[in-house]
């Protein structure tokens, strides 16, 4: 890697480290009904709100209780994205006048986004609406992310009660993180990058002239629609002449914003961040990469505040930033080594080009290999999904990177609040293993973690394999699953299973090659994106009321301090065992034998 790639990464990193700590107190004092001197003003607007819900935020709730809330307000915005996408033809917001969404498509997108997956098996700017795009799509972008980061909170406060039966309120917690949290920063980033290009505006597609005509060749059709052929049987082409350019627009700045803040990642336009009016300028690409991981890496600090002890929030955050930084310098490098066929046949791939040497395939020049390597691995790390480039086309081992780290349970920094709750169940996991090593019953956060805890734990940590698992074998050992790979071999399999890990961990993100709006892609995936949220959600609170009933145990010299070096590194070897033994024989079936085949 060249000392231009390094410094890329040096300054992303030092950027988000610096910023955790500030935004990390932020959002505790927020989630202790503390908020700070400049918010206050938003005060009567949470209050307004409470009264028009008809809710009492004071009412604490029971962890059943929390989590039925949890589920029935989801299950309202999963129907209400719906009908918004079978209705849009005949609602307004819709100049360029796009009709009802299919059943099996609006089924799979109201889902994703309900879910805080955002995957999508269409094109936005030829399917949505600006109307579906801002009240369904953007305002589920805020909620879901509010939704991971208040179940977050909820588990955090089994921490540090003792001998209660309740969690907390669902309906505070869902309203202060949204408008304390997700919509100033999101009004904030909006501006930034509306002022670096990306487009915001309610006018109808525009139509520009082409600086120079583009011609190509078409089959010619008669008069009953069908290609002519001539006497040898061959289709009759006709040259075309297009001389204008239709270019799609929309309120895009402010769905970019919370898509990133919000780990959502659905994209405003097809091609995601990609597209130069989502995504125009280094600085907007740095700005939106930043806000991908910002939330989920403050929120360890969060942790810290709130359970009395900054050092156990630090040290989930090293662990997660240790195997971030591992993979990132992985990817990028099987990325500038290129492709190993090309190199034989005298392609020049020189790694020592930092915008163009190695793999370039897929990628926008204007960002080069290691912003969009950096991409890839952050999307995949915090449950984002957006892309700045197109991870069908990365080398075997560069896409293999991410989705692994999609398989690992969406932890390393994970979604908003999910990602870190994800990672709390594996570090009662880890201190279960401890104590069963020493002979003595195992202790987080002084709670005793027993048997019901690690029931639980099994359950959140072994839903997403299922789910990834067998979904990926039922696409492929199904011609409906085996007719939408584009690809043959190794890599048509990979494609299905990345597919399957994105939504099985709801990430979102694709790897392209899979024409995946289909019935049995939209009702499969939709249906293991319900349950890899869902079944994740409900053992966490759970465990979340498990724990607020108990005493807290006074620290003895057989507790495993979990704030030590030695704890990360514990930490990090349960994540990366469950991880190992689970994806690895698929991943030799995929990624790894297609390595070996350009290898060879």
């Amino acid at each position: 890697m060249t000392s231009h790639g390094f410094l890329q990464i040096a300054v992303y990193l030092a950027t988000l480290l610096a910023l955790a700590k500030p935004l990390g107190g932020y959002m505790a004092r927020i989630y202790q009904d503390k908020p700070v001197r400049p918010m206050r003003w938003l005060i009567p607007v949470e209050r307004m709100i409470y009264r028009l819900g008809g809710v009492n935020p004071k009412q604490e709730m029971s962890w059943t209780e929390y989590a039925a809330a949890l589920l029935i307000f989801n299950f309202f915005g999963l129907l209400a994205v719906f009908a918004l996408q079978r209705l849009q033809a005949y609602l307004p917001f819709n100049p360029q006048h796009l009709p009802a969404i299919g059943p099996d498509s609006a089924f799979n997108t109201a889902v994703s986004f309900a879910t805080n997956t955002n995957w999508q098996g269409y094109g936005g700017e030829t399917t949505m609406s600006y109307l579906t795009q801002m009240l369904g799509l953007s305002v589920q972008n805020f909620v879901s992310a509010a939704t991971g980061m208040a179940v977050l909170v909820a588990l955090i406060r089994g921490f540090i009660r003792r001998n209660q039966e309740t969690i907390g309120n669902f309906w505070g917690d869902l309203t202060r993180g949204t408008l304390y949290i997700l919509l100033p920063l999101s009004l904030l980033l909006a501006s930034i990058l509306a002022g670096q290009g990306v487009v915001q505006t309610f006018s109808p597609y525009q139509n520009v002239t082409l600086a120079e005509a583009v011609s190509y060749e078409q089959p010619k059709l008669g008069d009953d629609g069908q290609p002519l052929k001539d006497a040898e049987g061959k289709p009759v082409l006709e040259k075309i002449a297009v001389h204008e350019q239709t270019l799609a627009l929309g309120p895009a700045a402010s769905q970019v914003a919370i898509k990133q803040l919000g780990t959502n990642g659905g994209g405003f336009f097809n091609v995601n961040s990609a597209h130069p009016f989502e995504n125009p300028t280094p600085l907007s690409n740095f700005l939106e990469m930043l806000s991908i991981l910002l939330i989920p890496a403050a929120l360890c600090y969060t942790f810290g505040m709130m359970v009395g002890d900054t050092r156990q929030g630090w040290a989930i955050l090293a662990a997660m930033t240790i195997v971030f930084v591992t993979l990132v310098f992985v990817t990028v490098s099987a990325e500038q080594h290129g492709n190993p066929i090309l190199t034989t046949l005298g392609a020049d791939q020189n790694p020592s080009n930092a915008q163009a040497g190695g793999n370039m395939e897929g990628k926008e020049t204007r960002f080069g290999i290691v912003n969009s390597a950096l991409w890839a691995v952050a999307t995949t790390a915090a449950s984002n999904g957006s892309v700045n480039a197109m991870h069908d086309s990365f080398t075997p081992l560069g896409g293999m990177m991410p989705m692994w780290l999609m398989q690992l349970g969406e932890v390393i920094f994970g979604g908003t609040g999910s990602g870190l709750y994800g990672m709390i169940v594996f570090a009662i996991v880890a201190v279960f293993v401890a104590g069963l090593m020493i002979g003595r019953t195992p202790e987080y956060l002084g709670k005793k973690i027993e048997i019901f805890e690690m029931k639980m734990a099994a359950v959140a940590i072994l839903i997403p394999p299922l789910v990834v698992l067998g979904g990926t074998a039922a696409a492929i050992m199904t011609d409906a699953g085996k007719s939408s790979l584009f690809n043959p071999g190794a890599h048509g399999f990979s494609e299905a299973l990345y597919a399957f890990s994105s939504a099985g961990n709801n990430n979102g993100s694709a790897f392209g090659g899979l024409s995946a709006n289909t019935p049995f892609y939209n009702i499969t995936l939709g249906f293991a994106m319900l349950f890899a949220r869902f079944w994740l959600i409900v053992p966490v609170l759970a465990i979340a009321g498990s724990l607020a009933s108990k005493k807290i145990v006074p620290v003895s010299p057989g507790t495993l301090p979990t704030h030590t070096p030695l704890f990360v590194a514990l930490l990090i070897g349960t994540v990366l065992m469950v991880g190992a033994l689970t994806f690895v024989p698929a991943l030799a079936l995929g990624p790894i034998v297609e390595h070996l085949q350009m290898t060879k």
